[in-house]
């Protein structure tokens, strides 16, 4: 695991192999994309397989060791998958969301299933027990790990995962009170950081606080890589989607900056995009390369970690993606979302799709 001064340094040097693509940007009132630079796929992935059909506005996927579970936003329902992908509703998960509110992310921890969900005005995160066998499993009553999130019906965030360090990361949006991703003193519009039972880690930047990084406007991806770099995707408004690199206590400009903005205070994404070709929500990483998932943008977008101001595109005929999974297997699971009030449902929508990837 790498000290925070290795990963801060980690950090610099990944910006600084951005910088030649940061420059086109100039400005952040300048509205015309800079041209990604070429990049040669650090993957090879198979064409897609269809795990299973028919779920109702998916948002998340996670393993317990080899079993999917599935989290469906406005249903509240948590599905496992067996190995032919037939679907089998392990519990439900009481939500009062409106909007992009409702059950969101998920992640697995110690026989523990970790939700993120909209309770009215609120968001919270509650863990529950996963008891019994995969093709029997149900789940425990509610325990509260976080609560008071501001909820919206939009900009809610709602990603979770766990990282290389054993803590619990969560991914929160200004659930639109811009303001609030600047004020260090609100849980909107951060990347927060938290012990698996809810406590807030002594190491986090702020003493006392679960707030990991702030000035996010609606982030809903996170990953690492291999050294422990944590990546994040996020949302901008109309100018600027965002590829980041997650430093602790760093201030990533919203509301005051949206994309590559140049201004000292604020950490610069690695990559950005114009909304129509991305929305980016959930990310994986597998192998040497950044795998992104966008839902305006209808395309599975590849950032090399060595070029991370580049990019190749994958799945560009599946409609809205959701979610990118690294799965236990080593393949790449992605997620549609075209059943979400936002996008074309076909016939057999929505789906989990799996790509094997070959380095």
């Amino acid at each position: 695991m790498q000290t925070r001064q290795q990963r801060r340094g980690r950090v610099s040097a990944v910006a600084a192999s951005a910088a030649v693509l940061a420059l086109a940007a100039c400005s952040a009132s300048d509205r015309t994309a800079p041209t990604p630079a070429p990049a040669v796929s650090t993957a090879t992935l198979s064409e897609p397989e269809t795990i299973s059909t028919g779920l109702q506005s998916p948002w998340s996927i996670a393993f317990l060791e080899s079993t999917p579970l599935v989290s469906e936003r406005d249903t509240g329902r948590i599905l496992e998958l067996d190995g032919d992908g037939n679907q089998r509703e392990v519990g439900m998960v009481d939500t009062q969301g409106r909007g992009e509110g409702g059950l969101l992310g998920i992640a697995v921890h110690r026989r523990y299933l970790y939700s993120y969900l909209t309770a009215g005005n609120e968001n919270r995160i509650e863990r529950r027990q996963l008891r019994g066998a995969p093709g029997t499993l149900s789940l425990g009553e509610p325990e509260q790990v976080l609560a008071g999130i501001p909820a919206g019906p939009v900009h809610n965030g709602g990603r979770l995962a766990f990282g290389p360090d054993g803590m619990l990361y969560a991914t929160a949006g200004d659930a639109g009170n811009r303001d609030s991703a600047q004020d260090t003193g609100s849980l909107a519009g951060k990347i927060l950081r938290l012990m698996p039972d809810g406590g807030v880690p002594g190491d986090n930047p702020f003493p006392g606080s679960a707030v990991y990084s702030y000035g996010h406007r609606n982030p809903q991806g996170i990953a690492w890589d291999s050294e422990g770099t944590l990546y994040a995707s996020e949302f901008g408004q109309n100018t600027w989607d965002e590829l980041n690199v997650i430093e602790p206590g760093g201030n990533y400009g919203w509301p005051d900056a949206e994309g590559i903005a140049g201004q000292e205070g604020y950490i610069d994404p690695v990559q950005q995009w114009e909304p129509s070709a991305a929305s980016p929500s959930g990310i994986a990483v597998l192998g040497n390369s950044v795998f992104i998932a966008n839902l305006r943008g209808e395309r599975l977008r590849e950032v090399p970690l060595q070029e991370p101001g580049s990019a190749v595109e994958h799945l560009t005929g599946e409609g809205r993606l959701r979610d990118a999974v690294a799965a236990p297997d080593g393949s790449l699971w992605v997620l549609t979302s075209n059943t979400d009030g936002r996008g074309r449902p076909g016939a057999e929508d929505d789906r989990i799709l799996r790509l094997d990837v070959v380095p």
